[in-house]
């Protein structure tokens, strides 16, 4: 045994070696990173995957103390490279997203790092298995470098957390990155990895895309398991894909819905067969935008003229400007019932908040140490209170499904989602159009992320791709401008047509641009071990307090 465990080590050695001389080992520029060109590096032997992971880590310790994006990197994260790059050797390189690296929200449970939610109380919070949608990434080839700043529990949109402190926007450092997936966004957006992952219960994958000059795809409630990852609401949290193109993008979402039907998140029996096994990124090519009809909803735009809100409509007015050069139909949808203040009175999370987080801390194959349940943590002293949240807070923590408001909201809930139908079926529609947000991505120290208008999909489950549809005017603060966003909202299982929109959309206009302030390439470091992430804790505005309610 000792002879063939000697062989065995030299003989991965010398594969090892081999490994190493044949790659150039030219330094990986991560800047705009995508699949394509990772695998391009990759196998024509340009770089290594260590390469491509050092590149990506040089590129977060030159940058992260700016935005602030990063609560942790995976210390496998090089010697997983080195794995792969053995694999290479042995041609054996297989899988969509063969030495990817892959930054995960912090609310997503993975073996090896803890999950926090950025929440001081669940600093201590060691998952034993991978969420079933970490487990397909992993399979498909994937590197998880780490896991990214979100707002607190993703209970709001600014992503500030008593752990990870307050994430900047990359394009204006005076301003929110959008959230609460906004850690996410903001080191996407600054190409700290190929994609990453957010989760939405009412804006939360699609505001950060917007805010970020970015592209996301929050799916049809039950293609994508949420097993293992923090929930808020049953009924409308969706978890999804973060990228800077529509072609990463799509194969993100492919990886992601590999797993089918999952006993621990019932929501994925809804799955027709015809939406199993699909290739999203084949979906992006073919068609055109000739002959489509686009609804667009004059109630999730403010037409009342402001430096916040005049950029966005002119924005929006472009892109309509430009859908109907390429021969598609823009149909003015003024049914009064689509007003975003008015639809988010049928919001049910606070009455399954608690429930669903208790029964996620109860979960067997969380160890550590963190609270048992929400009542526990909130008594805690150790965990961050926005303005905006007492009153929600306070009513989570008293309220649940067995409420006499909640059947009668769940019925409003199924209204909405026929009257939305109707209006597909009635004006002939291939998808809906509309702002993500009415006004600009809101400034650090706000009270709360206004103007968004993400809760129609989040309460009638409907799948909708967020693209870039403009910027700002440049302003000191902002040296190119604010990111601003546009949702295309489909029926249930359309995926595969909102990306084929999305990708005619972004070939006619290339809005996406990079933040000026991570522009520059960095010296890429040859690491040892993974350098330790320490987030900033300290910059969190003071009108934010820390203790109990």
């Amino acid at each position: 045994m000792k002879t063939t465990s000697l062989l065995l080590a030299i003989l991965s050695f010398n594969i090892l070696a081999i490994a190493a001389t044949s790659f150039t080992s030219e330094p990986f520029d991560s800047r705009e990173a995508t699949i394509d060109s990772v695998h391009n590096a990759l196998y024509s032997g340009i770089s290594s995957c260590r390469d491509v992971v050092s590149s990506f880590i040089s590129r977060i310790e030159a940058f992260n103390p700016t935005v602030n994006a990063i609560i942790s990197l995976n210390p496998n994260a090089l010697s997983i490279a080195d794995r792969l790059d053995l694999q290479i050797a042995l041609g054996n390189s297989t899988g969509l997203l063969f030495c990817i690296p892959v930054l995960l929200k912090d609310n997503f449970d993975m073996v090896g790092m803890n999950t926090t939610g950025g929440c001081l109380d669940l600093a201590g919070n060691k998952p034993t298995a991978d969420a079933p949608v970490v487990t397909a990434l992993k399979n498909a080839g994937a590197i998880i470098l780490g896991k990214t700043n979100l707002h607190e529990l993703a209970l709001e949109g600014l992503s500030v957390s008593s752990l990870g402190g307050q994430t900047v926007n990359p394009y204006d450092h005076t301003r929110t990155p959008g959230g609460s997936s906004g850690g996410t966004g903001a080191a996407i957006g600054s190409s700290f990895a190929v994609f990453g992952t957010g989760t939405d219960t009412v804006n939360s994958l699609r505001s950060p895309a917007s805010a970020n000059s970015l592209f996301s795809v929050r799916p049809t409630r039950g293609l994508i398991s949420r097993a293992g990852v923090i929930p808020i609401s049953f009924t409308q949290d969706a978890i999804g894909p973060i990228a800077r193109n529509v072609k990463d993008l799509a194969v993100a979402l492919t990886v992601m819905t590999s797993v089918e039907y999952d006993t621990n998140d019932n929501t994925t029996a809804l799955i027709p067969t015809s939406s199993v096994g699909v290739d999203y990124s084949n979906s992006i090519y073919g068609g055109s935008l000739k002959g489509l009809r686009l609804g667009l909803l004059q109630g999730f735009v403010n037409r009342t003229a402001s430096n916040e809100t005049t950029p966005v409509n002119d924005a929006m007015d472009h892109m309509v400007s430009v859908l109907e050069a390429a021969g598609a139909t823009i149909v003015s949808i003024n049914e009064t019932v689509y007003n975003a203040t008015t639809i988010a009175t049928l919001d049910v999370q606070t009455s399954e908040y608690r429930q669903e987080m208790d029964a996620y801390l109860e979960m067997p194959s969380l160890s550590g140490t963190q609270p048992s349940t929400l009542n526990e943590l909130y008594n805690s002293s150790k965990f961050l209170v926005i303005p905006s949240q007492y009153n929600y807070v306070n009513t989570a923590l008293r309220s649940s499904t067995s409420n006499s408001s909640y059947a009668p909201t769940k019925l409003g809930i199924q209204n909405l989602t026929t009257v939305l139908r109707s209006t597909f079926s009635s004006n002939s529609l291939d998808a809906i159009i509309y702002p993500e947000q009415k006004n600009l991505v809101v400034k650090i120290g706000s009270p709360s992320q206004s103007g968004r208008n993400g809760i129609l999909a989040a309460l009638t489950g409907s799948p909708v791709v967020t693209i870039p549809a403009g910027f700002s005017p440049p302003t000191d603060d902002a040296p190119i401008g604010v990111p601003i966003g546009m949702e295309i909202l489909g029926q249930p299982w359309s995926e595969s047509k909102l990306l084929n929109i999305a990708a005619h959309i972004s070939d006619l206009t290339h809005v996406r641009r990079m933040p000026s302030f991570a522009n520059g390439s960095v010296e890429v470091s040859s690491y040892d071990t993974v350098p330790t992430i320490t987030p900033n804790a300290s910059n969190i505005p003071s009108a934010y307090p820390l203790g109990t309610l």
